[in-house]
């Protein structure tokens, strides 16, 4: 099981790509709404985790994390039928791996 200064490092790294992931949905004016959507659903999300991340209830921790990955799954669904640039579904690749590894640390 993580450490509660591991969970901050893990999580803050995850919202850095999260970040990176926007930042390549605003320069790509050709991207899929959904891709769009998901991303600023992830942004959305992260921002409301960061006070959970701050707690000590892993089982809050835990749940929001998994919150998140569903969303990177998803996230990584419609990329595979959209086809965005590659600079985006990189980007998508990346938070969906970022999230799925930090998922599977908690557990």
């Amino acid at each position: 099981m993580l450490q509660p200064a591991e969970i901050q490092q893990r999580f803050r790294h995850v919202q850095q790509t999260i970040n990176q992931a926007e930042e390549a949905c605003r320069n790509d004016q050709n991207i899929p709404g959904e891709i769009r959507e998901c991303i600023e659903r992830l942004a959305s999300e992260s921002s409301r985790a960061q006070s959970v991340m701050q707690s000590s209830d892993q089982s809050n921790i835990v749940q929001c994390i998994d919150d998140l990955e569903a969303i990177g799954d998803e996230a990584k669904r419609v990329c595979r039928s959209a086809q965005p640039s590659p600079q985006v579904q990189s980007m998508v690749m990346r938070v969906h791996d970022e999230l799925s590894d930090f998922k599977h640390q908690l557990h």
